[in-house]
């Protein structure tokens, strides 16, 4: 009995893997497999654009009244590891799939969250230790961050008037 378990279990495994069997399997999807999606993905202009990073060092320096240096990739650091600014950017498409989760965020993170107004939409949340907006419109979709600044927090709209002037100098 104990001579049958054995190759009854190999039998079964190989069955349940597709090994052995007369037929070749269908590859499934993944890297290099073409699979059927019925998608409907806009297409052309600006959706599917990612814009560049849209500031300097320099006038990142300026927005924030504090020396900051760029760490690449859209990232500026004050260079002694505290303070930080990221800016993400994305296409205009990416940033509405995205929008409602990342409003949602930040309303369980911030203190206060206000709706921007004007052309496409956003919004700004702060809270004592850093802040973030999110601004989606034709040039595409960009998310700023801030954390850790010592006088921009000392204020007490030192994080949302920094971030109003980044927003204002983003691509429209």
């Amino acid at each position: 009995m104990r001579r049958l378990i054995l190759p009854a279990v190999l039998a079964a495994l190989l069955t349940l893997t597709g090994c052995g069997g007369d037929e070749p399997s269908s590859p499934r999807p993944g890297a290099g497999v073409d699979a059927d999606a019925d998608l409907d993905l806009p297409t052309g202009d600006a959706d599917g654009v990612r814009p560049d990073c849209p500031f300097t060092a320099d006038q990142i320096t300026e927005f924030v009244g504090q020396s900051m240096v760029d760490q690449g990739n859209c990232s500026f650091g004050d260079g002694k590891g505290v303070a930080l600014l990221a800016v993400t950017t994305a296409s205009r498409l990416a940033g509405e799939v995205t929008y409602d989760y990342q409003r949602q965020q930040a309303d369980e993170i911030y203190q206060s969250v206000t709706d921007l107004g004007g052309d496409g939409k956003g919004y700004l949340a702060v809270k004592d230790i850093g802040a973030e907006a999110v601004v989606i419109g034709n040039a595409g979709s960009f998310t700023i961050t801030l954390s850790s600044f010592e006088r921009l927090g000392a204020q007490s709209d030192g994080y949302e008037q920094a971030l109003r002037r980044l927003l204002d100098a983003l691509p429209r």
